[in-house]
């Protein structure tokens, strides 16, 4: 008489909530978010960057040249804040300045290699991040929400960069389809 061997039976799957009610997308891009930039801060925490360095880098990056006072515009911050950020970024010779600042003058600020380096390092971060976020999504989930994300991030109103923002940094082009 063959013995016949049976698996043990599957746990049941883990009770999922059911979306029930009104339910904000805001509260969830916030929620999401709050998440995502910490994960992103514990992966950049090695290489003694923040989140603010990568945005620098990856603006000066994109477009090269960018004064203090444009570059802290496009992230967010205050010029006095971005001054600070790229005293720090200067002292580990990721940005230098080709123009003397000073009175009346605009410094242009370009990455060096130490730079660019540094924001591979950032990128990688910020794509161990999505890998973490979008695990339980297929392709073809993931790509349409970064369309959808896309969409939102073009289209919502940005009263100090005005509507037509630059796409952030982690973002290299526009996804398929936008």
């Amino acid at each position: 008489m063959a013995v016949v061997s049976q698996s043990p039976p599957e746990p049941p799957a883990a009770a999922r909530p059911e979306l029930s009610g009104e339910v904000s997308p805001a509260f969830f891009l916030m929620a999401l978010g709050r998440r995502v930039r910490s994960d992103v801060e514990e992966n950049l925490r090695g290489s003694r960057l923040t989140l603010r360095h990568v945005s620098a880098l990856g603006h000066l990056a994109h477009q090269p040249g960018l004064s203090y006072s444009e570059l802290a515009r496009r992230v967010g911050v205050s010029a006095q804040s971005m001054q600070a950020t790229l005293s720090q970024l200067e002292q580990r010779r990721a940005v230098e300045k080709r123009t003397p600042g000073g009175r009346g003058r605009t410094a242009q600020l370009h990455l060096t290699a130490t730079g660019e380096a540094l924001l591979v390092q950032g990128r990688d971060a910020i794509s161990r991040a999505d890998g973490q976020l979008l695990a339980c999504l297929t392709g073809q989930q993931r790509e349409q929400l970064t369309t959808l994300l896309f969409e939102l991030f073009l289209s919502a109103p940005r009263p100090d960069l005005g509507p037509q923002a630059e796409p952030p940094v982690g973002s290299r082009t526009a996804p398929a389809g936008a």
